[in-house]
């Protein structure tokens, strides 16, 4: 008599060893835990920190309402722009819309404190175009960019490409059944938009607005130069200013608790759905072509973002910097450092999300572990690693092994905090490995292990170096951690532009700021390219 073999009940016995403490999701488990490590010292810090370090009740006031506010108009200006772009560059044909497709997102690679710079410098009461507004019509204009809804301006700006991203991703992989049917039962285009596109879109627009303002709480570059007073640079001023790391400590659980809000909002807000067409069919966008008007006002529009965003500040960096004779040894080395630790960075950071994301594949735990470190301003991450700090620095003899320890630490604060930017791409390419796939290694005779080395990291290497580029990128224009943690007469990019600014040596910033542009503006514009190819069964 011959012995049915149950398919299913063979999957179950081979992958209950996966689901089970492996080493592997051991491993998994352990490099997620990676992001708690500073949030834990933060709290021990904030607690049994000592001496005269009390938090003022009405500054905390202060920093909090401005952080809030700052938020909210990044909120709203970020989520705007970038659906709004990504829905004409998706839906409509007009004259670039090409170049607009993959340009939107090169505003990623220039820093928001470079954009800071820029306008600080063009719309300030001394600026050109004040004064000749006050030439021309004998009154001054009220362009004060040095206050908050300055620095909510500039800051969705700097960051509306992570919701252009996230969007252009959901609006191309949109079907187009769900839309024709909207048309055939009467809707216009915009109310197709609104009734069906936008809901469908309405998880990914979550995530990037999430990544948005997660971004805005973390920067301290801009709102430091402009004057702005919020949480982060609460934190940065108690520990460089006033040497009182507790009272920065507990600066920064106010901040960590504004971002666990957020983390929860933002997973609240996707109410962990997606959503999708019941049709199988993918075909082609049908993009309507504008003419006229139309075609200008979509062309003016991408034209004038694109500008406002990058084009017209990296112009008045490149004015300034050309008035301005740089210290080349100095560019040179902060240069090479940056250079030094982006690729440091990328390395260690792509490689704990990918222990996470093979190990701890599907574990919801791990994934929320992870993604409270990225919603972690670097500032808190940099706080918590003081003390261990200390401790470190004690047991090492002479500046360089100080320097060693330093720069280990500002290691481990960029995994900690870029580990989820990382890990999202990975987790996207190992959705190419099916159960089957797992069970012909396993029945072959593969370990985990191995099934893990000969099968998931061949087929995920793209994803890997997608997120290696998203990590590079993030290092490179990293700010606060850098500032509180690099060893002393070690300048990155951001550092030395920093420095200047704070000087008003403006045209000495412009050049370390234009070169964090340069390097950055590759790697964000292969990724551009990769969500613009990323429609199922078309092209972009």
């Amino acid at each position: 008599m011959a012995v049915q073999a149950d398919p299913g009940a063979l999957w179950k016995g081979l992958a209950r060893p996966r689901l089970s403490l492996s080493p592997v999701r051991i491993a998994g488990l352990a490099a997620a835990c990676v992001a708690l490590v500073p949030l834990a010292f933060v709290i021990l810090l904030a607690v049994t920190g000592r001496g005269r370090e009390a938090v003022s009740i009405t500054l905390l006031i202060e920093y909090a309402t401005t952080t809030a506010f700052v938020t909210l108009f990044v909120l709203a200006g970020a989520v705007s722009l970038g659906t709004a772009s990504a829905w004409l560059v998706v839906m409509y044909d007009f004259p670039g819309r090409r170049l607009f497709e993959w340009a939107l997102a090169l505003p990623l690679a220039a820093p928001a404190y470079a954009l800071a710079y820029a306008y600080a410098d063009l719309l300030d009461v001394a600026g050109p175009v004040r004064t000749a507004a006050r030439a021309a019509f004998g009154a001054d204009l009220p362009l004060d960019v040095r206050s908050t809804i300055g620095a909510g301006l500039i800051l969705s700006l700097a960051f509306y490409p992570y919701v252009y991203l996230t969007a252009r991703a959901a609006f191309v992989s949109q079907s187009v059944c769900s839309l024709e049917a909207a048309r055939t039962l009467g809707c216009s285009p915009s109310q197709a938009f609104w009734r069906v596109a936008l809901p469908m879109a309405r998880p990914a627009i979550a995530a990037g607005a999430a990544l948005a303002l997660m971004e805005t709480l973390a920067d301290y570059g801009a709102v430091s130069f402009l004057g702005v007073q919020t949480l982060t640079t609460g934190v940065v001023r108690s520990w460089s200013a006033y040497g009182a790391p507790a009272a920065a400590a507990r600066i920064a659980l106010v901040l960590l608790a504004a971002a666990a809000v957020l983390l929860w909002i933002e997973r609240l807000g996707r109410g962990g759905q997606g959503y999708g067409a019941s049709s199988q069919r993918w075909r082609d966008l049908p993009r309507a072509r504008l003419a006229g008007l139309p075609a200008a006002r979509a062309t003016g529009f991408c034209a004038l973002l694109l500008t406002l965003a990058l084009l017209l500040p990296a112009g008045w960096l490149v004015r300034l910097a050309a008035r301005a004779t740089p210290d080349f040894g100095r560019l040179a080395q902060a240069a090479a450092d940056s250079l030094a630790l982006g690729l440091a960075g990328a390395a260690l950071t792509v490689t704990l999300a990918a222990i996470v994301a093979f190990g701890a594949r599907g574990s919801r735990i791990a994934g929320r572990i992870v993604s409270l470190g990225y919603a972690t301003p670097g500032a808190v991450m940099a706080v918590g690693l003081l003390a261990p700090a200390g401790y470190l620095w004690r047991g090492v003899a002479g500046a360089a092994g100080a320097s060693g320890v330093a720069l280990g630490l500002l290691l481990f604060a960029y995994a900690a905090r870029l580990m989820a930017s990382a890990l999202e791409p990975i987790d996207a390419g190992l959705t190419r490995i099916t159960p089957s796939m797992d069970l012909a290694a396993r029945t072959l005779g593969e370990t985990q292990t191995g099934a893990l080395r000969r099968v998931h990291v061949p087929i995920a290497r793209g994803a890997l170096f997608t997120a290696a580029l998203l990590v590079f990128v993030d290092v490179l224009k990293e700010l606060p951690a850098t500032l509180i943690l690099r060893p002393f007469d070690f300048d990155t990019l951001a550092v030395l532009a920093d420095n200047y600014a704070a000087d008003e040596r403006l045209g000495a910033a412009a050049w370390p700021a234009l070169l964090i542009v340069l390097l950055a503006a590759g790697p964000v514009a292969i990724l551009s390219r990769a969500v613009a190819a990323s429609r199922p069964g078309g092209g972009p």
